[in-house]
């Protein structure tokens, strides 16, 4: 655009989100109106939501689902809940913009209605965060949001907009160049290669150990590493754990794989990470979560660590041997460090008769007839009805546990997508992930617990055509805190179901007054039936699963001591 050409604010904003690839904004009205009016004309679709809060989860979705940037809006008195909502995108590492509207400053610290200082709020969920006040800065503060949303490791970043619902940067007609840098329009946007030095002194480690394992996490799913990771196992033949969110990176009947680690975990990985001489991280933050309170591997254990950011490098196991680079870019690097193919027969033999005994022992859970239905047969009946181009977004607690460690992602055309920590994130999530990948199923499971926080955005999908299917695991509680309820509780007198347990409501009869299809299944031999003929209806539907609040996941496993 020629500089001496005038542009409205609101067209340079519309303009700007369209080049950079945005097909889908996520908003709470009002915020940007004028904006939407060109959104519309430049077929960007815009989903009004029923909360702030529901909205930067659907951006969320968008932006794991696509590898791009998701976008969502608030006005000011909204920006609260927006930004309680970047909570999950910010722990997963998920691009999504935030654009909110902010009074003039004459109204700040002077009781503006239904005014509040931003900064705080979005400090700790953002990786950036600035204010535009005027529309000059626009070019700048929009094209580095791109930058900083995509580029290292992806995390949400924030623009506070003049006015509360940013008319006043909207109206302005100025010079301003709408100039669209590429790499940022997906992420990653840059792929650093390691230093050959760090290459060399990984192969070193991993030539010396006896027993090598991957730990895939969800830094290998930012990269699309997920070839590379597979391809380093089966060349060397190393064993491969993944954390939750690395789930999908290699196909769980591979006979390499050995599942998911950590506290929400199968037992075969723990005992498999706990007994090797060497971890090898690959997009992972070390976390508790991922190690079981840094008890998975014990300390101690060698550890060559793979990461974007330096900062992870030895952040919890101290004298990693750090590989600084994008985690394709690194372990394709490391391949070409083997001359030749290995094999390590007694070290296979011991991690592939830990996955079987553990195989053995949940299959019976999986083929159960048991009424009310059992989780692990719900999750044997999606593994084998969910497409194998399908996208599974779950929940947090016991639906991370459950999908984690009993659905079986046999094909390699299936996406896995994981709350970060945040009940009610997957149902919101999944609509974003089906408006950034409409030809693909899209399948959210979730618990009647996570369900409620987001019910109302069935409407949503109704109204747009998100046609998702979301099974709700519906056992009329929530399950996961019940042990430790009652052992605080002890011998007390008291309620303690009232600090878990939910009246009885039917989900399918909500989602069918709605406009939704509505099945209610309560009897194991009716799960697969009623997921296919959800994902053959062409709305929006809700499979809900009658199961039993007495059920427990799988506990993790830890070594002695």
């Amino acid at each position: 655009m020629e500089l001496d050409n005038k542009i409205t604010g609101a067209r340079f904003i519309a303009e700007t989100l369209k080049g950079y690839g945005v097909t889908h904004i996520f908003f709470m009205d009002s915020i940007l109106r004028k904006t939407m009016v060109e959104l519309e004309e430049l077929g960007v679709r815009r989903i009004l939501t029923h909360s702030e809060k529901a909205a930067a989860y659907m951006a969320d979705g968008y932006a794991r689902a696509s590898h791009k940037p998701g976008v969502c809006m608030a006005q000011s008195v909204g920006a609260a809940n927006l930004a309680a909502g970047l909570q999950d995108a910010y722990l997963g590492r998920s691009p999504v913009i935030a654009l909110t509207g902010k009074k003039p400053p004459l109204f700040q610290y002077r009781n503006a209605y239904q005014e509040i200082v931003h900064d705080p709020l979005f400090a700790p969920v953002t990786k950036y965060s600035a204010e535009v006040i005027t529309p000059a800065q626009l070019p700048y503060l929009l094209r580095q949001a791109f930058r900083e949303a995509t580029s290292n490791t992806p995390r949400p970043v924030h623009l506070d907009l003049l006015g509360h619902n940013g008319r006043l940067l909207e109206a302005a007609e100025e010079a301003l160049p709408v100039i669209i840098e590429d790499s940022f329009t997906r992420y990653p946007a840059y792929r650093p290669e390691p230093e050959d030095a760090a290459i060399e002194q990984a192969a070193r480690a991993i030539v010396a150990a006896k027993r090598p394992v991957i730990m895939a996490s969800g830094g290998v799913r930012l990269s699309s590493a997920a070839a590379e990771v597979v391809a380093l196992a089966e060349k060397l033949s190393i064993p491969v754990a993944t954390s939750v969110n690395g789930k999908g990176t290699i196909l769980d009947d591979h006979p390499l794989s050995v599942g998911v680690v950590g506290s929400y975990s199968v037992r075969c990985a723990n005992q498999i990470v706990s007994e090797a001489d060497l971890v090898i991280y690959i997009g992972s933050n070390t976390g508790d979560q991922v190690t079981y309170s840094w008890q998975v591997p014990p300390a101690g254990t060698p550890v060559v660590q793979i990461d974007i950011d330096p900062a992870e490098i030895g952040r919890s196991y101290a004298g990693a041997v750090g590989v600084v680079g994008d985690a394709r870019m690194a372990v394709a690097k490391l391949i070409t460090a083997f001359d030749a193919r290995r094999t390590n027969e007694p070290w296979l033999q011991r991690t592939q008769s830990l996955v079987s005994a553990w195989r053995d022992e949940i299959e019976p859970l999986r083929q159960s007839d048991a009424v009310p239905i059992r989780p692990e047969r719900l999750c044997k009946e999606l593994s084998e009805a969910l497409p194998e181009n399908g996208v599974l977004v779950a929940d947090t607690g016991y639906s991370a546990i459950w999908t984690a460690t009993m659905v079986h992602l046999n094909h390699p055309g299936q996406s896995y997508l994981r709350a970060a920590g945040s009940l009610g994130w997957s149902f919101p999530a999944a609509l974003g992930a089906k408006c950034a990948a409409p030809d693909r199923p899209v399948i959210c499971f979730t618990g009647d617990g996570g369900f409620w926080y987001h019910l109302s955005e069935l409407e949503t999908a109704r109204r747009h055509d998100i046609n998702t299917v979301t099974i709700v695991n519906n056992n009329g509680g929530l399950a996961q805190g019940i042990p430790d309820i009652h052992n605080v509780y002890g011998d007390s007198p008291g309620k303690p179901e009232e600090l878990y347990r939910f009246d009885s409501v039917s989900f399918a009869r909500i989602a069918q007054e709605i406009g939704c299809l509505g099945l209610r299944v309560e009897r194991p031999d009716e799960i697969g039936e009623a997921i296919r003929q959800a994902l053959a209806a062409e709305r929006p539907a809700v499979v809900e699963v009658m199961t039993g609040l007495e059920y427990r996941a799988p506990n993790p496993w830890a070594p002695a001591g």
